[in-house]
């Protein structure tokens, strides 16, 4: 079963920092191009960050300078470290992956979510 698996979230104070990782595992030939989304109460899921298979990266405007996206592809994993966190970063964190899959082909898989908090 292919799966992605999110890890890292958690309570942290405003000014803290934070590493999320999302790992792949199943019968991957490759990871293409991975997203991190996160989902605060009430709202509509956003993208945060993305990286492609090349290491190109980009980032929402509200989190540039903060956070960084990058990824171990001998890990078959992406990670996600948050910076100078503020309040409002809260929210469920979700990451996205494009994967060629062994018998399968094409795949598109989200992660179950991780939940950050940050106090104020």
């Amino acid at each position: 079963q292919v799966q992605l698996v999110e890890s890292g979230g958690g309570l942290v104070q405003a000014g803290g920092s934070l590493r999320l990782s999302c790992a792949a595992s199943g019968r991957i030939i490759s990871i293409n191009a991975v997203g991190w989304y996160r989902q605060a109460p009430g709202k509509q899921r956003e993208l945060v960050a993305a990286i492609t298979s090349g290491g190109s990266t980009n980032y929402a405007d509200s989190v540039k300078g903060r956070f960084t996206v990058s990824r171990d592809n001998a890990k078959n994993t992406v990670y996600l470290q948050m910076n100078s966190l503020k309040p409002e970063d809260t929210a469920v964190y979700y990451c996205n992956a494009d994967l060629i899959v062994i018998g399968r082909g094409y795949l598109e898989v989200w992660g179950q979510g991780t939940l950050v908090t940050v106090s104020s």
